[in-house]
């Protein structure tokens, strides 16, 4: 087994080096967008989740390589364009695609890397790549929809925490789902494990998104990566102020309400007063304890897979790792 170290170098090395192939493209003023995203880094789950499912039924890893770059591929391009829709600056502490590049850079050079994403798969081989493929397909369409409703609830004072719960099992915990999934297909795990893979990945989405949540309001820019407060500028439905919204009765709401809607503002006093209301409202606390359930669910889904403790012991790692940064 590999150690989650081992398969964090593998996969940056591996990086780095598509990286340097896609700077040799042309035209330079599509791709350098690309490698550029590719190049500041990132916690790179996706891969390394995929990577470690793969070997959990195979000693050697290099197999599942393309599939795992492809997901990482695939998870920046959605990034490029989320960015945009959501005017963000600054994406793990480094200027934007389209801020250091362009709008229209960033939007066709996120689409190049929808297909290289692809490309990169079709290197795999293995008696199952059509049904990852399959997988890698019907996940892609997820995220999509996953990003329409994130933008619909935009509009919407009334959004549920299930309808938020189920936006972000599309736009993020889905691909974290496929990742597990994928790398288990790939080295013709059985069904069942492999769907059990995918529950795993589900709740670590969920979970990990939460979490997002609650740090972009409490947490740091050095540990986080983009502007602290940056959800509660944009007016953006996080858990938390769907959460806030649901608890809020009185002039507790009626303030809240008018900070959402607020037009001028300094964005230090907004941020905050929002954050005020949520210590009001011990949102802080019930972000924490949701990951933490969140966490508990996927932690308990591993257990229960038929496949020795010892080789699972890095996916508990993992999740032990992810569930640390709100701490």
């Amino acid at each position: 087994m590999y150690a989650i170290d081992e398969l964090q170098n593998r996969v940056n090395k591996e990086i780095e080096r598509r990286s340097g192939d896609i700077n040799t493209l042309q035209p330079a003023e599509l791709y350098s967008p690309v490698s550029y995203s590719l190049e500041v880094g990132g916690k790179r789950l996706r891969p390394l989740m995929l990577l470690m499912s793969y070997n959990l039924f195979s000693e050697e890893i290099a197999p599942a390589m393309p599939a795992a770059i492809a997901t990482e591929v695939f998870h920046n391009f959605t990034l490029l364009h989320d960015d945009i829709m959501d005017k963000a600056e600054v994406r793990r502490n480094k200027p934007t695609v389209h801020v250091k590049f362009s709008e229209n850079n960033a939007i066709l050079s996120g689409d190049a890397m929808a297909f290289l994403s692809y490309q990169y798969l079709l290197e795999c081989r293995s008696e199952r790549l059509f049904d990852v493929i399959d997988l890698f397909t019907k996940t892609a369409l997820q995220v999509c929809e996953g990003q329409q409703y994130d933008m619909d609830f935009e509009a919407r004072m009334d959004v549920s925490e299930p309808e938020y719960l189920e936006m972000i099992k599309l736009k993020t915990a889905v691909l974290l789902g496929c990742s597990l999934k994928a790398g288990a297909l790939l080295a013709n795990a059985p069904d069942e494990i492999a769907d059990q893979l995918y529950e795993t990945g589900i709740n670590l989405g969920l979970a990990f998104q939460v979490q997002d949540d609650w740090l972009d309001t409490f947490g740091t820019q050095q540990a986080f990566g983009k502007m602290i407060g940056g959800d509660i500028l944009a007016g953006k439905k996080t858990w938390l102020l769907v959460k806030a919204l649901e608890k809020a009765e009185g002039s507790v709401k009626e303030d809240l309400v008018k900070w959402l809607n607020a037009g001028n503002y300094y964005a230090e006093e907004k941020i905050k007063s929002v954050i005020r209301i949520y210590n009001q409202l011990e949102i802080r606390e019930l972000a924490l304890d949701k990951t933490g359930s969140l966490f508990s669910n996927a932690t308990a889904i591993l257990q229960s897979i038929k496949v020795d403790n010892s080789r699972k012991q890095q996916l508990f790692d993992l999740v032990n790792s992810m569930q640390k940064r709100s701490h």
